[in-house]
């Protein structure tokens, strides 16, 4: 019998996420409606209602893989793109494809727990490849040549990374690729969090995908869900310009899917044309900046209690917690008595990032939500800060 670890992020979502009255955890841009999308366009109505509904199109209609594919700068086309239930099923279907008992993964580390645990259920070994904290959750490439072994299949990549928001630039990912050329490993690069690259200097570029370095043994996920405020179409995909790739995912997918529902297909189809994807992102470029300020303004105002590395991309932060003494506080403790006391949701580092070993004092915060959410939010965890903060207990 197969045996997966509990997901701990999303545990503590389902336990907390309902009763929240300032939810800070949540981690997709601020959801439109289907009014919303209409604004960013000219177009009247996203629904045909005189549609039969039928299957949907088994890969995604060739409209929205088309425009999925024109997110990737055409290192691939609509033939290299397959559409999933989310991500989710995305990474999923892409792991269980291409991993197997006795195969060895390199993952990079923090990161969404399905992409280390996935391969552990299907019988590989993982070796966590660790971001460091105290240079901006860079990564030691080095490092990563002595991780690899004979039986190294692939490299997990989360390129923004969940949950710190660090991101791995073109050289750094034109060594990784280079690397895994040499020892013909497969990469797969969860690119969830693409292209909400937020708080780059105009000199430094925005990373490319993975897909972008030209070579064949390559893996993209996305999703509707975080740039493009889309979760509740629950629509994701997996891209790859190789075609052996895409033709065992889709394989595994007929197990799964068959397709995604006609109108799910449609919304995101419209929402990745132009001019609305580009308007859309816009809008969420604009909100993640000024809610990253205010939450900056948070941690200079209690720096003597909140630590953090500034996010770069993504809607992600993660803070780290001490006491007058520099130590860290519990901070699952602290997540609950946040809670319970305010209405303030945010999810703890230690239990669901590093399985209760490390990140001790960490929370993570999503801090891409209506602007008026982050302001009521942030003021609740202010008054916490200074009503209730210091009689937690230690880590």
């Amino acid at each position: 019998m197969v045996r997966i670890s509990e997901f701990a992020v999303e545990r503590w979502m389902d336990l907390y996420e309902n009763d929240a009255k300032h939810n800070l955890a949540e981690t997709c841009c601020a959801s439109i409606s289907l009014n919303d999308l209409l604004s960013f366009s000219q177009k009247k109505d996203l629904v045909d209602y005189s549609q039969k509904q039928v299957y949907g199109a088994i890969r995604g209609s060739e409209a929205l893989r088309a425009n999925i594919a024109n997110l990737y700068s055409q290192s691939v086309s609509a033939e290299g793109v397959l559409v999933t239930n989310g991500a989710i099923q995305a990474n999923f279907l892409a792991l269980y494809t291409n991993i197997g008992t006795g195969d060895h993964v390199i993952c990079q580390y923090p990161t969404y727990q399905q992409l280390y645990s996935v391969p552990e259920s299907l019988g590989a070994e993982v070796s966590l490849w660790r971001s460091n904290e105290e240079k901006g959750w860079s990564l030691d490439l080095e490092e990563l040549k002595t991780l690899i072994r004979r039986n190294t299949k692939l490299i997990i990549l989360n390129n923004p990374q969940n949950p710190t928001g660090a991101i791995l630039r073109r050289e750094e990912l034109q060594a990784i690729v280079d690397i895994a050329r040499e020892h013909d490993i497969l990469i797969h690069s969860d690119e969830v969090y693409r292209p909400l690259f937020h708080s780059l200097s105009q000199s430094e570029g925005t990373p490319p995908s993975i897909l972008e370095f030209g070579y064949e043994k390559v893996i993209s996920t996305g999703s509707m869900s975080k740039a493009f405020s889309l979760a509740g179409i629950r629509l994701g995909w997996i891209a790859s310009p190789n075609p052996e790739i895409i033709e065992a995912c889709a394989s595994a997918c007929d197990y799964t899917l068959i397709s995604v529902g006609q109108i799910d297909d449609g919304v995101a189809a419209h929402a990745l044309s132009s001019p609305c994807v580009e308007n859309l992102l816009q809008r969420n470029l604009q909100l993640a900046r000024q809610n990253l300020d205010a939450l900056e303004s948070f941690v200079h105002e209690f720096s003597w209690a909140v630590k953090w590395t500034r996010p770069q991309a993504g809607t992600t932060a993660f803070i780290k917690f001490v006491d007058r003494e520099g130590r860290a506080i519990d901070d699952v403790v602290l997540c609950q008595r946040l809670q319970e006391t305010t209405g303030v949701m945010l999810v703890p580092g230690s239990q669901c990032f590093g399985g209760g070993v490390d990140f001790h004092g960490f929370v993570r915060v999503g801090y891409v939500p209506e602007h008026e959410v982050m302001v009521d939010g942030l003021q609740a965890l202010r008054k916490f800060m200074r009503d209730g903060y210091e009689k937690l207990s230690l880590a």
